[in-house]
């Protein structure tokens, strides 16, 4: 996986995760769940677009490229392991959401697919 900056890391899983709940994204439903002034998220959108992670119609409706999706579902991939596993060793769930975020964005993937091997090799 290409690496970029965490925060935009963090924006394009927070846009998967909207559009999985809400059907649809706007820089107002990013603001309120990261807990952001809008400003900085019509920034980052901005730099996001720039990227190529994302679209934004003249509506202000907010998706991911393909490029955007692929980044945002392997960050995602890695949060829900990542919780998945803390909470199995007996971590408190919002704990073990707050680690695995940050956890997601430092390791390696060859650290991660190994720990993902073992973790599914428990629940067998």
């Amino acid at each position: 996986m290409k690496k970029i900056q965490e925060s935009a890391e963090n924006y394009l899983e927070t846009i998967l995760i909207l559009h999985q709940r809400n059907g649809s994204v706007r820089s107002v439903e990013i603001a309120a769940e990261l807990n952001f002034s809008k400003p900085s998220v019509s920034v980052a959108m901005k730099h996001l677009r720039e990227k190529g992670h994302i679209t934004m119609d003249r509506d202000g409706q907010i998706s991911l490229t393909p490029e955007g999706r692929r980044i945002a579902s392997a960050v995602y991939e890695r949060h829900l392991l990542f919780t998945r596993w803390l909470t199995s060793l007996g971590v408190p769930p919002q704990t073990a959401a707050e680690d695995a975020c940050r956890i997601e964005h430092v390791i390696s993937e060859e650290s991660f697919r190994a720990i993902q091997r073992h973790v599914d090799n428990q629940a067998s």
